[in-house]
């Protein structure tokens, strides 16, 4: 019989709201480590990194290397019905991650304060290119875009 180490996030479960490099890659590592995520994706197509390529039996092979490990979730969460689910799922969350256009996930009234009266436990985590303040605040940001402002490229 063999007997399977315990890993550091055995138990918490992580719900992520996620596309592109960022959030997936935040939540891969949270998933190496022990916790459930689950990955919330528009339906239809999901997130657009599926079609980066067909190298994994058809599927991306970013894809398939960034989300490893996690369950997949399609919802319109911009729906009624939709969103309801995910407040409900949300409920016994431990930590919600989403890397959205910047402010998008506080108009459909996801942010932390609108969040914690449903779990007042939930660990909010926003990623964004430029962060919550300052001039760039609400601009989108990619990797490359950023090494090129920061002079890398």
């Amino acid at each position: 019989m063999t007997k399977q180490a315990i890993r550091p996030l055995d138990g918490i479960t992580v719900v992520s709201l996620e596309h592109a490099v960022a959030a997936p890659f935040c939540t891969r590592q949270l998933a190496d480590l022990g916790a459930r995520v689950i990955k919330v994706e528009r339906p239809g197509s999901g997130d657009f990194a599926r079609g980066y390529d067909q190298r994994v039996q058809g599927q991306s092979s970013h894809f398939t290397w960034i989300n490893r490990s996690k369950e997949s979730l399609a919802l319109d969460v911009k729906q009624p019905q939709a969103k309801q689910a995910l407040l409900e799922l949300l409920k016994s969350a431990d930590v919600l991650v989403q890397n959205l256009a910047p402010g998008a996930a506080a108009r459909m009234g996801l942010s932390y304060a609108a969040l914690k009266a449903h779990n007042p436990k939930l660990i909010v985590c926003d990623i964004s290119g430029y962060g919550a303040d300052g001039p760039y605040r609400d601009k989108k940001a990619y990797d490359l875009l950023i090494q090129s402002e920061a002079g890398f490229l």
